[in-house]
């Protein structure tokens, strides 16, 4: 990276004498995924996920170790792999912007060599699940983010990849745009059954469709494994809520679990997770309560978590 002091002087001294400083992008890592998995490859901003994707996409050549995907070196970009993968990024377009969405899917249908009746099959199927359908004579610089987003969406699956790099694509759309673009997303990999890395800064993305995710930081994983068990390590306690209708000695409420907060009538209890029901079923029973809910930890504050032990 080029470093250059402010101003004119600063630009002149570039000129001379440039200071650089090198920065791993990607620092060693290593991973597997199989066939018709669904990870969230997730980090935080500078991380390396957005590198490591266009390394295994081919756009990038790393500098040392070997990349495996579908049995090709992506960075060779033969026509047999490319045909085979899809990278949808939510801050790049490839529709063109004063045309139909139809010219766009037509020229990709002649990229990729698909045959008339596979093109329609496929255009039917994705329209009607996205429901675009009446969309697609539209100019697209006429349609909305999220209009725009499906249409980018069904041009990148149009040739039914095996393998779909997904980098942030639900940023900027609305809550409902993007619960609506995570079914889609969860439909297409069990209707098609393609591998599919989402990245994603939307944790309600990575809850909802990744059984598995990736974590990496500074360039090096530092979490590869199933969600339930990262909630199990970082996340041992669940949260009840108590309103009761009578005030309460909170003395009586130390052997419960860790009051984290009480305010009469309101109470905040952490209780480890296996104590939960234990727990809850003994307010009930001691206490004249008026309402009671558990809570899970929030998925945005395990990842926080993570990130600030592992720089630790």
């Amino acid at each position: 990276m080029h470093q250059k002091d402010p101003g004119m002087v600063g630009s002149f001294k570039s000129l001379i004498l440039r200071k650089y400083e090198t920065v791993k992008a990607v620092d060693d890592i290593s991973f597997n995924i199989d066939e018709g998995e669904l990870i969230g490859f997730i980090g935080p901003n500078g991380a390396g996920k957005t590198t490591t994707l266009k390394c295994l996409s081919g756009l990038l050549f790393p500098t040392q170790g070997d990349i495996s995907v579908l049995n090709f070196t992506p960075y060779s970009r033969t026509p047999e792999f490319l045909r085979q993968i899809a990278f949808v990024m939510g801050q790049k377009n490839q529709l063109w912007w004063d045309l139909p969405a139809i010219d766009s899917l037509l020229l990709n249908k002649e990229i990729y060599d698909i045959s008339n009746e596979r093109f329609n099959e496929v255009l039917e199927d994705l329209s009607r699940t996205l429901d675009v359908k009446g969309l697609l004579k539209v100019q697209v610089k006429k349609m909305s983010l999220g209009q725009r987003m499906k249409m980018e969406l069904i041009a990148s699956l149009i040739h039914t990849p095996k393998v779909l790099f997904l980098d942030e694509p639900t940023i900027g759309l609305d809550v409902l745009m993007q619960r609506n673009l995570r079914e889609f997303i969860k439909e297409y990999n069990s209707r098609y059954k393609s591998t599919i890395i989402l990245t994603s800064h939307y944790m309600a993305d990575v809850e909802e469709l990744c059984k598995r995710v990736i974590i990496i930081n500074f360039g090096k994983i530092i979490f590869d494994g199933d969600l339930s068990n990262l909630i199990e390590k970082y996340a041992p306690y669940k949260k009840i809520s108590v309103i009761f209708k009578e005030y309460v000695d909170p003395k009586r409420l130390d052997r419960l679990g860790d009051i984290s907060n009480f305010e009469y009538p309101r109470l905040i209890l952490n209780v480890p997770n296996k104590k939960v029901s234990l727990i809850a079923s003994s307010i009930l029973k001691n206490f004249q309560v008026d309402d009671i809910t558990i809570e899970n930890s929030q998925i945005e504050d395990i990842i926080e978590k993570v990130y600030t032990q592992k720089k630790k």
